[in-house]
C-alpha cells in the first residue's frame, strides 16, 4: 500500500475524508409485496413494495417501491420512487412522471403497461 505513514495512526487519516460520502438510514419498513417471476419467454417481472414511516424524498405517500419488467438486461417497463425524483415510470426507455394514488392502482397501472408491451 502506498500511503503516507502506512502502519501508523496517520494511515487512518489517509483513508478517511472530512466530507460525508454516503448516508445509511435505518427505518422500520414493512414489506407489503415481494414477487418475482421469470416468464416463459425469459422476461423478468418483479414487484417490491414497502410501507415506510416517512415519505421518500420527492413522494407524498408512505411507500417505497420498485416494479420491473424487462428482458435480456433491458428494462422495458419500470415504476419506482427513488429520491429525489419521486414517483415516476420508465416506458421503453423514456422516463415520465407518475401520479401515485394507491398501491392497488400502482400495481394495476404497471401490469397494464406490461401487458400492452407483451401483446405488441
Amino acid at each position: 500500500m502506498n500511503c503516507p505513514g502506512y502502519g501508523s495512526p496517520k494511515s487512518l487519516a489517509y483513508l478517511t475524508t472530512l466530507y460525508a460520502v454516503g448516508m445509511v438510514e435505518v427505518v422500520n419498513a414493512e414489506l407489503i409485496r415481494r414477487q418475482k417471476a421469470v416468464l416463459s419467454d425469459g422476461a423478468i417481472l418483479e414487484l417490491v413494495i414497502w410501507r415506510v414511516p416517512n415519505p421518500v424524498v420527492g413522494s407524498a405517500h408512505n411507500y417505497k417501491y420498485r416494479l420491473y419488467y424487462g428482458r435480456e438486461g433491458r428494462r422495458i417497463v419500470g415504476y419506482d420512487n427513488e429520491r429525489p425524483k419521486g414517483d415516476h415510470r420508465h416506458l421503453d426507455g423514456v422516463e415520465q412522471a407518475y401520479t401515485f394514488t394507491t398501491v392497488e392502482n400502482l400495481v394495476r397501472d404497471f401490469l397494464a403497461d406490461v401487458e400492452q408491451r407483451r401483446t405488441k
